[in-house]
């Protein structure tokens, strides 16, 4: 054992199931790549598993593989009913298998979350997340489900899965019947909570029956539904004792519904927020319990387990984000972990969009067999100019396939945008991606030239092969009468702290750095950042004790610092564009601070009494100390050269990425993308 598996000796100790050991207590949650829902993707899927496997975690959960019809999450969705699936799971088992580690099959009934007209549901009760009303499942219709999940099972075994999980919380099927919030029956799987854990208790007696007792049956018990309706915590135990007692071999905690209105895994939850609440159910069962949701470092993961509350930690994104997490941990190597900053971007909001789900600062995740990394028979010398998140993908990955590779910025810090990122409040997860990418920095060899701007004739005097444009973005500045005025500063004068906002702002432009700004402005200094597990309960409404139904207490929020207006001409929804999965969270934020929300804006002049605006053509002044604006971008490109480029005279080639290529709001997963398909190709 190295000196640094020994400094995490608890995370990557075995865990003993009885009738087999998993070899460390790092599990990869189940994330649904949309790789699963067509035979054809399954190599892409195992080379994805592989990866995963071959970078030393111990256990594998698939994306949700529905038992029948009726739970497909999107039409036609991955199922796992008849023998003519098996072979293509074949394929997932043994690519998992042969690197070392175990893989479980979650099987997961969509219910009332279906985007598919065969819903069903314990009550014919419409989610608010889609379209689709259910229909209530008649008995014959719950018998039927549960021997859709018994042979659903027994075909995962025959397809070489160690094991099941049985996705029983999120607010899918299992959840729905479990609370009275969607389950309104009024016969035996319906009413109290002996009644309404019947069907997925009797799912796993009956599963458990028909696999046998050497087989991993995992069950996603929900511990915090964080919904009106939702549980009490002695009922939550009620239900594990019985689900345990019925054949579960060991928990896995899942936390809030995806209707809930608070959030459990976006990057401002603090990590391992509900670890706690895993803690508890452990002192309730005899069977392992693992704790999930935001848990993203080796150091974190090993307190749990180290503190004894928890047996193993359930890590979903990071595994996008890094497939080789865990050798890394053990080799000492934690500085070169591309961290998961749970923006979302490119998991889940792919997910909702049916998109493949792939990762923001990993764009090889889901597209192993796609984008890869070779060493180039042919080493050639590339100049990258810019070293934000495009430019730093772009020369790591063209360093890594074994090019010559400069990096020049004009700043003496790597990071560009990003710098400015984790300044919000709530982003501060973003400083792991620049500590990342320093250090690929360092590894790959990259001749790194800060504080130095350079010209396109310097470029073209040091006979470079590829010359990269990766300078991003400058602010755009509105025509507005006034707004050369002392009291108008730019959101970089206000990220970069230039500048002393005062208590009443205007912040022109609603787009995500106008968001950002909004969440900036409203801290109190003096706050501590992050913010602790405590304060988040507080400002959320979040009980981990869960003596109230579901989790839930009125949110006690602090006092904001700042009277703000957030701004835009655009007459829709402000937000509108912001992420499907995250972006709600941002307006509830500004919302329950009181910030005053207007579009369909337009912009008279800025004087020593403020913003003078119209809206809906009645004139209005907002008497502000300062307007910040965050009115867009314009690509910063003026390297590149003409049409006719000196690569048609033999000279090098130009290409531009990220904010340099596109402007329009600031967008890393683009950038980081582009930098690492552009390398990857030279």
């Amino acid at each position: 054992m190295t000196n640094v598996a020994k400094a995490y000796p608890n995370l990557m100790q075995p865990l003993d199931l009885g009738f087999t050991t998993l070899r460390n207590r790092v599990m990869m949650g189940s994330m649904h790549t949309g790789l699963e829902d067509r035979f054809y993707n399954y190599p892409k899927l195992a080379s994805y598993f592989r990866e995963r496997a071959r970078g030393g975690v111990g256990l594998i959960v698939t994306g949700g593989i529905s038992p029948n019809r009726q739970g497909w999450l999107l039409p036609f969705g991955g199922t796992l009913s008849s023998m003519f699936d098996v072979q293509n799971h074949r394929l997932l088992t043994q690519a998992v298998h042969e690197e070392g580690a175990k893989i479980l099959m979650q099987i997961l009934h969509s219910g009332r979350y279906g985007y598919q007209p065969f819903v069903v549901s314990a009550s014919a009760l419409k989610s608010p997340i889609s379209m689709f009303k259910p229909k209530a499942l008649t008995e014959d219709g719950i018998f039927s489900t549960i021997r859709d999940y018994v042979r659903c099972a027994k075909l995962a075994q025959k397809a070489g899965y160690d094991g099941i999980e049985i996705m029983g919380s999120e607010g899918y099927l299992l959840n729905q019947f479990l609370c009275a919030r969607t389950n309104h029956r009024a016969d035996q799987w319906g009413g109290c909570i002996e009644n309404r854990m019947r069907l997925p208790v009797e799912i796993v007696r009956q599963v458990r029956a028909g696999v046998g007792t050497d087989f991993i049956l995992m069950y996603r018990h929900s511990v915090l539904d964080l919904v009106e309706g939702g549980n009490s915590w002695p009922e939550v135990v009620q239900v594990a004792q019985a689900l345990e007692a019925a054949g579960v071999t060991l928990f896995n905690t899942g936390i809030g519904w995806h209707e809930a209105r608070t959030p459990t895994i976006v990057t401002s939850v603090p990590r391992a927020a509900f670890a706690s609440v895993a803690a508890r159910l452990k002192k309730s069962v005899g069977v392992p319990v693992v704790a999930s949701n935001r848990i993203n470092m080796p150091d974190d993961a090993e307190a749990l387990i180290a503190s004894g509350g928890v047996d193993m930690v359930s890590m979903a994104r990071p595994f996008l984000a890094d497939a080789d997490w865990v050798n890394k941990a053990v080799a000492g190597r934690v500085d070169e972990i591309n961290t998961c900053i749970a923006c979302n971007q490119a998991c889940l909001d792919h997910t909702f969009a049916n998109k493949r789900a792939s990762c923001l600062v990993n764009p090889r995740a889901g597209y192993e067999t796609e984008l890869v990394y070779r060493k180039s028979p042919k080493a050639k010398r590339v100049a990258v100019v810019g070293a934000g998140p495009a430019g730093l993908s772009a020369a790591t990955v063209a360093a890594e396939c074994g090019h010559d590779v400069s990096l020049f910025d004009s700043s003496d810090q790597v990071g560009g945008q990003f710098k400015l990122a984790m300044q919000v409040p709530g982003k501060e997860e973003f400083a792991q991606t620049l500590r990342y990418f320093a250090r690929r920095v360092e590894i790959t060899g990259v001749k790194l030239h800060l504080g130095q701007r350079v010209t396109r004739e310097q470029l073209l005097a040091l006979n470079f092969d590829e010359i990269v444009v990766a300078t991003g973005v400058i602010p755009r500045t509105p025509r507005i009468t006034g707004v050369e005025r002392a009291n108008v500063v730019s959101y970089l004068d206000v990220l970069q702290r230039k500048v002393t906002v005062g208590k009443r702002v205007a912040i022109v432009g609603a787009g995500g750095i106008g968001f950002d700004i909004g969440e900036f402005l409203l801290h109190d200094p003096l706050e501590p950042l992050p913010v602790s597990i405590a304060h988040w309960c507080r400002e959320w409404g979040v009980d981990l004790q869960s003596q109230a139904n579901g989790g839930l207490i009125e949110p006690a929020p602090a006092r904001p610092y700042r009277q703000l207006f957030l701004l835009q001409r655009k007459t829709s929804r402000l937000g509108a564009g912001l992420g499907k999965t995250s972006g709600w969270v941002h307006r509830a934020v500004l919302q329950r601070n009181g910030v005053t929300m207007l579009s369909g804006v337009e912009y008279q002049s800025i004087d020593d009494a403020g913003l003078h605006i119209c809206v809906d053509g009645k004139p209005r002044l907002l008497e502000v100390d300062h307007v910040v604006l965050c009115a867009g971008q314009e690509s910063l490109a003026e390297l590149m050269p003409a049409s006719s480029t000196p690569a048609a005279q033999g000279g090098p080639r130009f290409h531009k990425i990220g904010g340099a290529a596109l402007a329009g709001e600031l967008d890393a997963k683009r950038a980081i993308r582009e930098g690492a398909v552009l390398a990857a190709s030279f």
